[in-house]
């Protein structure tokens, strides 16, 4: 059935399907946000991932429907369409283009399919639209979703994220980084993926917790999942730093990771979902990007503080500037993190510690 619209311009009913990962998801955030300070009787669903169920599930006034990606399509599909079979909404934000996503979508009716538009419309997904978003694509991941916001009629924007922290993970939290001492979090691995080759060295890591140590008195934070590859560069870097040494690699949930990134001072690591996680938990973040735009894909509230060697990276890679290649295009070179020096990480630091200080 149709939910009638309760007032023009704003939809009465509006679901949203992004399913992962983690980053991306914390970009969602700021677009519930935003439809909630502005749409406030909008009845907001979203659909999402199992794994990153878990980091945004408990948002106050979200129906969350969690997929399970061990269902595969042939389980998640007919599961979602049964849960959703009497309901009908007014607008659907299709935001993932992947087949996953698409196949995801024809279970969800609606009566307004926003997608991407052709430029970022992979994987077929301008089929299971009606309505493509507009403007540049050449933004940030997160512009690029409030412009879906636009297409919905919705104009404001809200860069805020205030993600609910349990109790029970702001207490653990508290213990594994206590009140009166000052951490420096390093998340130095991103996903194991297919020439990813975003990771810096362990000896590069080292060198700037000891610097952090020395100059400002922080003690280093390691976080990371449990895979061996983390835990061989957990082991490497806390046997090469002088500072004291809180090893949190595979011991976080997400809401634990999240409330330790909160509680740090600064944090420092490469494009991946903690870095996301930190900008989103308010702690000043030092991005480390070579392989990957952080004009695109950097911490959004600290891009101007990245230690930025992607130009020379896909100058020497592709003999063309960032504005000739596709928005987006990633290097694929092992070797492409050791551009990044640990003298301009210091200083990043070094004025991430001194706005701290200012604020």
């Amino acid at each position: 059935m149709t939910e009638p619209r309760h007032n023009a311009g704003a939809p009465a009913s509006l679901c949203i399907l992004r399913l992962s990962a983690i980053g991306d998801v914390s970009h969602m955030v700021p677009v519930v946000r935003t439809v909630q300070a502005h749409w406030p009787e909008t009845r907001i669903t979203w659909v999402v991932g199992k794994t990153e169920h878990q980091l945004v599930g408990d948002i106050d006034g979200v129906e969350f429907i969690a997929v399970d990606k061990a269902d595969g399509l042939f389980g998640a599909v007919p599961k979602l369409k049964d849960r959703l079979a009497d309901r009908r909404f007014d607008v659907l934000l299709h935001m993932q283009a992947s087949w996953r996503a698409n196949l995801l979508s024809m279970a969800i009716r609606a009566d307004t399919r926003i997608g991407f538009d052709t430029p970022r419309a992979r994987n077929g997904q301008w089929l299971f639209s009606n309505v493509k978003i507009r403007g540049p694509h050449r933004v940030h991941v997160l512009d690029g979703f409030f412009q879906f916001l636009d297409a919905a009629g919705l104009h404001q924007r809200e860069p805020r994220w205030e993600i609910p922290v349990p109790a029970e993970a702001a207490r653990r939290a508290a213990e594994w980084l206590p009140a009166g001492r000052r951490f420096l979090a390093i998340s130095p691995c991103t996903s194991a993926r297919a020439r990813n080759f975003r990771n810096w060295s362990p000896e590069c890591y080292a060198a700037v917790a000891d610097h952090a140590w020395n100059a400002h008195g922080l003690e280093l934070a390691l976080t990371g999942g449990p895979t061996a590859l983390e835990r061989e560069y957990a082991e490497a870097i806390a046997a090469r730093v002088s500072s004291p040494v809180t090893d949190l690699v595979g011991r976080t949930s997400l809401k634990e990771l999240l409330a330790v990134l909160g509680r740090a001072a600064v944090f420092a690591g490469p494009d991946s979902g903690p870095l996301h996680l930190a900008n989103a938990a308010g702690t000043p973040v030092v991005g480390l990007y070579a392989t990957s735009n952080p004009e695109r894909t950097g911490p959004y509230l600290h891009i101007g503080r990245t230690a930025n060697r992607y130009p020379e990276a896909i100058s020497d890679e592709f003999g063309k500037g960032v504005d000739q290649v596709r928005w987006g295009q990633r290097v694929r070179r092992p070797d492409a993190m050791e551009r990044i020096t640990v003298a301009e990480v210091n200083t990043a630091i070094d004025l991430a510690v001194r706005e701290a200080v200012l604020i």
